[in-house]
């Protein structure tokens, strides 16, 4: 039974507030509400549209705790997150993102692998669509995205390694991942750039 349209609107107000409680730097914020659309994204591309909301929340708050405490990276989150009224649940999928780096928490649920795998790739899409003309990954295609992971210098603080963990993790071929992970991003650029109006990076 879908959620009461009220109550998910009320949810994503907690979470945009609780997000810009804890994250004032324009970089963190475009993050969050980028992976906020990819987690939406694929929630209905893979047959989970009824959690669309919950996986899109998730994908706003994975790193709520990181521009304020990065050494202690989903070990803050669950503190601050309970805080605000997130379930346990919630919390899980949250810390579940930074496995085997912070957290040991795993990912379990389809949706938890999913962003473990999409995370670090959306940044280095991000850095790619950034030095094109357009500024934009809307006229990108996948070879331009696999010809950048093969860059190891390009973006080097996005764990190519972890990409490939993710992809493993969820039966996928590293293609697909960039693939769909990149469509994710065509999806919700425009409702990105309709967020960050108005704040200044």
């Amino acid at each position: 039974m879908p959620n009461d349209p009220m109550e998910d609107k009320m949810n994503r107000e907690l979470a945009v507030e609780t997000l810009k409680k804890y994250n004032k730097v324009a970089f963190h914020i475009r993050h969050a509400y980028t992976v906020e659309g990819v987690m939406r994204w694929y929630a209905n591309e893979l047959g989970y549209g009824d959690e669309a909301d919950f996986w899109a929340a998730v994908g706003l708050l994975h790193d709520v705790d990181f521009e304020n405490w990065p050494e202690e990276h989903c070990v803050k989150a669950p503190e601050l997150l309970r805080e605000a009224g997130f379930d346990e649940r919630f919390i899980h999928a949250v810390c579940s993102h930074a496995y085997g780096m912070t957290s040991d928490v795993e990912p379990e649920h389809q949706m938890e692998k999913v962003l473990f795998a999409a995370d670090e790739l959306t940044g280095l899409i991000w850095a790619a669509a950034k030095m094109r003309p357009s500024k934009s990954c809307m006229d990108m295609d996948v070879s331009s995205v696999k010809k950048k992971f093969k860059d190891k210098k390009f973006a080097a603080g996005c764990s190519r390694d972890v990409i490939k963990l993710g992809a493993e993790r969820l039966g996928w071929e590293l293609g697909e991942l960039l693939e769909k992970t990149l469509e994710a991003m065509k999806s919700c650029e425009a409702a990105v750039e309709a967020e960050m109006e108005g704040i200044e990076e």
